[in-house]
């Protein structure tokens, strides 16, 4: 992914992590599940940001509570 489709991608996943530190962790797991399954089909390789993303947001999220 590349272009306007690659930048939009990274400002969701900014989004999704301050949706986190702010305690919607619920909202933001939903969310980058839902980018996964958007992304699955054109570009798997896009899907890892926010499989990353869920998979440290089910890990430890106090420590993402504690974030400013």
């Amino acid at each position: 992914m590349s272009g306007p489709a690659a930048e939009l991608s990274r400002l969701l996943l900014a989004s999704l992590e301050k949706l986190a530190a702010a305690g919607e962790i619920e909202a933001a797991c939903r969310l980058a599940g839902q980018a996964c399954a958007a992304l699955r089909r054109d570009d798997e390789a896009a899907t890892r940001p926010f499989n990353a993303l869920l998979h440290r947001l089910t890990r430890d999220p106090p420590r993402l509570r504690r974030t400013p």
